[in-house]
């Protein structure tokens, strides 16, 4: 395992950063789990995948922030916790920055990559409308707890362009996060202007793209190594 370390960015429990590797190298990877928000994921999720980028020469900063269920998240706090998290880790400039986010943690790093100007965003399956997620109960009704109105700048879907490259993986068999929200996200984001990679898997569940040691996440892994070599 890589040495690391952990950096708080605020007085909540859930307020934290897990450090591997050293900073600068190829650049800084941000960490967003998934879990729709809910207080009982967590950042470990993402520990397979912290390791093998910090192996790989990346400062990997694998985020907790708060959630629902009683973690005092939701929209906004969510994501004021990894525009904190992001300015804390303070990132080298003269170095790519790369958030990669599973699920709702793809939607964190579409809004981050948006709101900080990122070198780029890997999205795994991400949540990309709020309000058709809610529509759609997905998520066995996280989204509802998420987000009670009806905020544009909860949805990446509505907050085109992101302004930065994007690759999104979706396997098509993926019950959690339905192809079609991928699909339409894309087609969105490309007649906006961005330039977005999209690679649909077939056969693939939710859950297999976040494996650094399975093929599903492959595709991603070579986009970053293509792009930020």
């Amino acid at each position: 395992m890589t040495a690391m370390e952990t950096l708080r960015y605020g007085s909540e429990p859930s307020q934290f950063v897990e450090l591997h590797g050293t900073p600068g190298g190829r650049g800084t990877a941000i960490l967003l789990h998934g879990g729709w928000w809910r207080a009982r994921h967590d950042l470990h999720q993402f520990d397979p995948m912290a390791e093998n980028l910090a192996v790989a020469g990346w400062y990997v900063a694998n985020v907790e922030y708060r959630r629902i269920d009683g973690d005092t998240g939701g929209w906004p706090q969510t994501l004021d916790d990894v525009l904190a998290a992001v300015a804390a880790v303070s990132p080298l400039a003269s170095r790519p920055t790369v958030a990669i986010g599973h699920s709702a943690g793809g939607h964190l790093a579409l809004l981050a990559g948006k709101r900080l100007g990122l070198s780029g965003v890997i999205a795994l399956a991400p949540i990309t409308d709020v309000p058709r997620a809610r529509e759609e109960e997905l998520g066995e009704g996280a989204a509802a707890l998420f987000l009670t109105g009806d905020d544009p700048a909860a949805s990446p879907l509505r907050q085109l362009p992101i302004g930065c490259p994007q690759v999104v993986v979706q396997g098509d068999a993926d019950v959690r996060v339905p192809v079609g929200h991928s699909q339409d996200y894309v087609a969105a984001a490309v007649a906006a202007g961005d330039d977005v990679e999209y690679v649909e898997l077939p056969g693939v569940d939710h859950f297999r793209l976040i494996n650094p040691a399975d093929k599903p996440w492959q595709p991603a892994r070579a986009w970053l190594d293509r792009r930020f070599s």
